[in-house]
This record gives C-alpha cells, sequence and structure tokens, in this order.
C-alpha cells in the first residue's frame, strides 16, 4: 500500500533537488551541453535511489508500490516544471522540453521498478 504523504512529499524533494543542483551548474550548458546533461541525468538517477530509499524505509519493498511511486514522481516532476518551461521564464516548446528535459524523468519510474525488482530476486 502506498503511503501517499510520503510519496507526495519526497515526489516533490525528486524534482526540487535537480532543480536546484540545475541552477548551481548552469553556466556549464553554455560551454559542453553534453557534460550539463550527463550530470543533470546522474543527479536524477542518485536523487531518485535515495528518495526511494527513503521511502522505503523500516517497510519491505514491493515492485508494483516501487513502480507506482516512481511514476507519481514522474507525473509530479512533469507537474512542477510545466509553468517554468511553458510560460516561465525558461519558456521551449513542448518538443524541445519533451526532447531535452521531460523525457529523462522517465528514468524515475523504470530506475524504481528495476531496483525493486533486483532487491527481491
Amino acid at each position: 500500500m502506498i503511503l501517499w504523504k510520503r510519496a507526495l512529499a519526497l515526489g516533490f524533494l525528486s524534482w526540487l533537488i535537480p532543480f536546484a543542483v540545475s541552477f548551481a551548474v548552469f553556466p556549464l550548458k553554455k560551454f559542453n551541453a553534453p557534460l550539463f546533461s550527463t550530470l543533470m541525468d546522474l543527479v536524477l538517477l542518485v536523487t531518485a535511489g535515495v528518495l526511494l530509499k527513503w521511502y522505503f524505509r523500516n517497510r519491505s519493498i514491493s515492485v508494483g508500490e516501487a513502480a507506482l511511486t516512481g511514476s507519481l514522481w514522474f507525473a509530479i516532476n512533469l507537474m512542477f516544471d510545466y509553468p517554468m518551461f511553458a510560460r516561465g521564464p525558461m519558456q521551449m516548446t513542448a518538443a524541445t522540453y519533451y526532447s531535452e528535459i521531460g523525457l529523462a524523468y522517465l528514468a524515475i519510474p523504470i530506475f524504481a521498478f528495476s531496483a525493486a525488482r533486483l532487491v527481491l530476486r
């Protein structure tokens, strides 16, 4: 059974932490965009891993719950990004957003599902 309050709070952090890091390393994008992208992918995965560990703290791991939690975090990340990239200061088209940022968030549910399956082996 999903712990909704914990999942929502950690889902917000799954967006906030990479967003804050992206501001710190954003100047790098101008000089080396592939390095910036790789760093942000790594930050996203490390953040997801740490937050999933916190989510399942003192609980048994369920593959279905991990996949559902990862999917919720995917949706939360898209929801919080939308105002910033659709109408905000970093405005871009939907196609550009999904090709540069949004698609990377799919790593969260994929990672959650895969990690839970590995743990239960």
